[in-house]
């Protein structure tokens, strides 16, 4: 059983290195990053600064688009979303910190969609944690982790970031 906690420079470093590659290979020349509050936020803003990209990072606050919006209510802490230009026919970069069940990232791009509808999305997180409910796959992942029924992992940060796993109240 894994607990502790986790530095994840060397994952953000090869994430960096595979989405450069990677926006390349795609000829995407001017992306947007976008990233999903909090810990995609962070991650958004490590990666836009190794990419050394000129344009603004976007944020997303999907707690409207959620599929159990109607079970949990609102979070107190609702933010308002940022998204610096304009998306239609533009390429995004998605970025979070932690892919489980697919269901935040249906959220996100629900959320994304109605912004506009962008050439591509490119969905970069931090860590897969192999638990899909919904058929959503990234594109790039720093690494991945099988937790216990009764294990959480949480990023904290934003400096410096770290992944902390514990076992649930």
């Amino acid at each position: 059983m894994v607990q502790g906690t986790l530095s994840v420079e060397s994952m953000l470093d090869k994430m960096a290195s595979e989405l450069k590659t990677l926006l390349i290979h795609r000829q995407i020349e001017d992306p947007i990053i976008i990233g999903i509050r909090t810990g995609g936020i962070w991650i958004a803003e490590r990666l836009h600064t190794a990419l050394a990209l000129d344009n603004a990072i976007g944020t997303l606050d999907i707690s409207f688009y959620r599929d159990d919006f109607s079970q949990i209510g609102l979070h107190p802490k609702v933010q308002a979303s940022q998204i610096p230009c304009v998306t239609e026919g533009r390429d995004i970069v998605l970025v979070d910190d932690v892919i489980m069940s697919g269901r935040t990232i249906r959220a996100a791009l629900n959320e994304l969609f109605d912004y506009g509808r962008p050439a591509s999305v490119t969905l970069v997180t931090l860590l897969d944690l192999q638990r899909r409910q919904l058929p959503i796959q990234a594109d790039i992942y720093g690494g991945t982790l099988s937790l216990a029924a009764n294990q959480q992992v949480k990023l904290t940060g934003p400096d410096p970031l770290t992944l902390e796993i514990s076992q649930k109240d």
